[in-house]
């Protein structure tokens, strides 16, 4: 007799920090030391595709991520599988009739569209989709707003991806992380015309993961208390209020601040922690040129823990925006899907010094043009066989 085999499919979007979350004040619920905002980007260019089955006849959980088989007796892997079986023995209690599903051991296969642990949020995207997968594979009522409490043990900023839009992670001062969640500041249709460009400037693995480096932080740098203390909650104010009211010049000139000080106090750390090298210092440098050219925020950079910027501009300022960048980086196959766009564009504004150009384009591999997007969206599309094992 065949066992039946449940299974449910999501997507979910990567994020991107416009006020960097950096430090935690609890390491095993993922409890920061500040909050943050960021945006979500579009699923049409950045994604995790994941498939959650649960089975009787499955004898152990398992997890596949991007075809390779991983171990799951991570504690934040663990943790979310927990909370998330708890729910649903819940709803299992009120509604009899329901299949025992917070009994059957689970499968989980999920793909990236983007490289994985380079510095592109792929834990974020990756445990917002786990997360989701999982609640829908459980039929479970609860909001967006309490999953993220979940996905944040599994990933900090994966507790924002479960949400379009701008999105603030608020900190919380619970001591059992209840209050430490993720909100909506604005959706992405109050804000639509946000636009972003992520150069790759390397897709390896980076050399210092954002938990070691964190850590080391959060117990070296003498700078890192007074940001989190001072700095940040200010700017969090000033972010919020500039994103409801769009006003991409605030927006724009804090979020460039922001990731300036999230590297000093990298920097400040001992041993320091880099993450930005060579290119990244010449992307920003080329950017505060443009804006100084044009005497307004025209875009933003913002570095993550890894060397790829991310620009943010607005679909009007498009033209100046991807001018210089066809300029820079003429021969990226990434020009492809804009092509109609670049070839009538501006040039290059005067004033650019163009002998940067030669080493980012050496430096520079792949252009990944997005938008603002949407939060996680159920599919039928499913990476999981009725034999409950990945699909070939």
């Amino acid at each position: 007799m065949t066992v039946k085999v449940y299974s449910a499919s999501t997507t979910a979007p990567v994020n991107i920090a416009t006020l960097k979350y950096w430090g935690k004040r609890d390491t095993k619920l993922n409890l920061p030391t500040n909050s943050s905002i960021s945006v979500t980007l579009s699923q049409d260019d950045l994604r995790t595709l994941t498939t959650a089955a649960a089975s009787e006849s499955f004898t152990s959980d398992r997890l596949w991520l991007n075809g390779q088989e991983e171990s799951v007796s991570s504690p934040r892997l663990l943790a979310c599988f927990k909370e998330l079986r708890a729910l649903r023995r819940s709803v299992e209690e009120s509604k009899s009739e329901l299949p025992p599903l917070s009994t059957y051991h689970i499968h989980i296969v999920s793909e990236n569209n983007f490289p994985t642990a380079a510095g592109l949020a792929s834990s974020a995207a990756g445990f917002a989709a786990l997360v989701r997968a999982i609640a829908d594979l459980y039929e479970l009522p609860q909001s967006p707003g309490e999953l993220s409490r979940i996905a944040r043990q599994g990933s900090g900023s994966a507790c924002r991806s479960l949400f379009g839009g701008y999105v603030a992670w608020e900190m919380g001062k619970e001591v059992d992380g209840s209050d430490s969640r993720a909100v909506q500041i604005a959706t992405e249709k109050d804000w639509p015309d946000m636009r972003a460009a992520i150069l790759v400037i390397s897709a390896a693995k980076k050399e210092t993961s954002s938990t070691t480096g964190m850590q080391t932080t959060v117990k070296t740098s003498t700078l890192f208390q007074f940001r989190a203390d001072v700095v940040v909650p200010e700017r969090f104010i000033e972010m919020s209020t500039a994103i409801v009211n769009k006003d991409f010049e605030t927006f724009g000139q804090l979020t460039m601040r922001d990731s300036n000080q999230f590297h000093a106090v990298c920097l400040d750390s001992s041993p320091p922690v880099f993450y930005l090298n060579d290119a990244s210092r010449l992307v920003i440098g080329i950017i505060e040129k443009l804006n100084s050219i044009y005497g307004r925020v025209v875009a933003a950079y913002t570095f993550d823990a890894g060397p790829n910027a991310v620009l943010y501009y607005l679909q009007q300022d498009e033209p100046i925006v991807l001018g210089l960048l066809k300029a820079a980086l003429p021969e990226l196959e990434s020009w492809t899907s804009k092509a109609s766009t670049a070839s009538a564009i501006a040039s290059c504004p005067e004033g650019i010094d163009h002998t940067s150009f030669d080493y980012l384009r050496n430096s520079v591999s792949r252009i990944i043009f997005s938008s603002v997007g949407t939060g996680p969206i159920p599919t039928e599309e499913s990476l999981i066989g009725t034999d409950g094992l990945p699909k070939v």
